[in-house]
């Protein structure tokens, strides 16, 4: 069967996966989603012996129709290797009585890496698929991992240039060194003075500039996408919690078909929506928890049906999810609207015109799957210095947010299923804020005088990317206004 997407502002159009990965978005401002979630070929038993690179064979070739055995193993297998700190790539952690999905071990640190270090195979051999003879410019905006973790993959791949715009002062330090240090030919990066969200959305808009389309085109350039919006980042994040549950029913942690809930730390809404297509894939997951930060914009909605941006942005200690727009939360507006491109556009145009719009009650009938919580800043703390005086781990502030609502959750609700939380980042790339959790003594200190603090407490090995960027040279510097960032595009192209 060949599954085609279409966008969620217009049904009427359909492409191949290929192209969706291609275009990123659509021509019409929407989403690319599938015309329909499809179901596992294999049982959850036969998933259990499967490494990450089998799985992620047999859930991407569900989705990505248009792709041969021979291309999309090798797209797995050109991802999934010694970029990894670990074999298994994604390792399950017993913590307490949850059980923590680390999503960090890739070359960046951050759970990003799971689908960025995929997604330039994935639109190189969409390229060659669709006779592209253009050189592809990858925009990005990121909030802190999405931007190192696409430099650190598209760097020096042929055919391909990557700009990324950050918003300046709202990463962390180790965040921005990883990103400004980025080696590679046809990597840039911008600083803008604003937040995520003017990042997010001057991206957006020079998307969907046509007359500026037809500028580059002419100059041999195209735009493609590496932020969750586009299809390739989505599917690729849908594998690791089939193959968690899979290794929780091998280490028979489980019983065969018993249902688990899943805590994810949210910002742009893709992690947590790939839960969800994992679990209409098959997989027994009862509650999808969506853990906010103090920008509780995703908490609210789910609270209430009113989507609202019209509200303080706060810069918290895990800026990751320090976003107001939730892109993605669209793919499932759409959805839980019966699919009808109309009704969404309509509630998209809203957001943009108005900043806030309200669903149907019909439409929050459907949302039984989530539940919303969030985390205060002291909360986040407490529960980074509690579970490490209990248990000894340490996490980073994101991975806490959704720690502190998963355990939140459970006492609120008396709902005792055993809990996966999507662990999004090494406590390495935060690590000033999770040793001030842990110790007030550790305010004082840099960053850099802290690692080696950090990892005789953790009892782990520094990662590389920590110890490339101790001495690593500076070689992006360039700043501007938000609303001058399709200026600087045109420069750094020299259009």
């Amino acid at each position: 069967m060949n599954l085609l997407y279409k966008s969620t502002r217009n049904s009427e159009k359909t492409v191949t996966a290929s192209e969706a990965i291609l275009k990123g978005l659509a021509d019409d401002g929407g989403l690319f989603v599938p015309e329909s979630i499809p179901k596992l070929d294999v049982t959850l038993d036969e998933l259990k012996g499967m490494s990450y690179q089998e799985t992620a064979y047999a859930v991407m070739k569900q989705f990505f129709t248009d792709f041969t055995e021979e291309e999309l193993k090798h797209c797995i297998n050109s991802a999934y290797d010694s970029k990894f700190d670990t074999e298994v790539i994604a390792p399950l952690v017993k913590v307490g009585d949850t059980y923590h999905l680390e999503l960090f071990h890739g070359a960046t640190i951050a759970f990003k890496d799971m689908a960025l270090s995929i997604l330039p195979h994935l639109l190189i051999t969409s390229a060659k698929k669709n006779n592209v003879k253009n050189e592809i410019v990858i925009l990005t905006a990121t909030s802190g991992d999405t931007g190192k973790a696409a430099l650190a993959g598209f760097a020096d791949v042929p055919g391909t240039r990557i700009i990324v715009f950050y918003p300046k002062g709202g990463v962390s330090r180790i965040q921005e060194l990883q990103m400004v240090t980025q080696k590679g030919e046809n990597t840039s990066v911008v600083a803008i003075h604003g937040n995520f969200d003017h990042a997010q959305s001057g991206v957006k808009a020079i998307f969907e500039d046509k007359k500026l389309a037809e500028e580059l085109a002419d100059a041999g350039y195209q735009f493609s996408s590496a932020n969750s919006i586009n299809i390739g980042r989505l599917v690729p994040q849908v594998v690791y919690y089939v193959y968690a549950y899979a290794k929780l029913l091998e280490n028979e942690e489980i019983k065969a078909g018993e249902k688990i809930n899943v805590t994810v730390p949210t910002g742009n809404f893709g992690n947590i929506l790939a839960a969800y297509y994992a679990k209409q894939m098959g997989v027994p997951i009862a509650k999808l928890i969506c853990a906010s930060n103090e920008n509780k914009v995703l908490f609210d909605f789910f609270k209430t049906g009113v989507y609202d941006k019209n509200r303080e942005f706060i810069l918290t200690s895990s800026p990751s999810m320090d976003i107001l727009i939730s892109s993605n939360l669209e793919r499932l507006i759409y959805t839980i609207a019966g699919q009808d491109a109309g009704k969404n556009a309509e509630l998209m145009r809203q957001l943009k015109e108005e900043g806030v719009y309200e669903i149907t009650e019909e439409m929050r009938g459907q949302l039984g799957d989530f539940v919303g919580g969030f985390a205060t800043e002291e909360e986040t703390k407490e529960t980074i210095k509690n579970t490490y005086e209990k248990t000894g781990y340490v996490m980073d502030t994101h991975t806490a947010v959704a720690a502190h609502v998963c355990a939140q959750y459970r006492k609120e609700s008396g709902d005792e299923k055993k809990c996966l939380v999507a662990s999004t980042a090494s406590p390495y790339k935060f690590i000033h804020s999770v040793m001030t959790a842990i110790d007030d003594k550790y305010a004082k200190k840099d960053e850099f005088e802290l690692i080696d603090e950090l990892s005789a407490l953790s009892a782990t090995e520094i990662p590389n990317a920590i110890k490339e960027i101790r001495n690593a040279q500076i070689r992006h510097n360039r700043e501007c206004d938000s609303d001058k960032m399709k200026e600087i595009v045109k420069e750094i192209l020299n259009v």
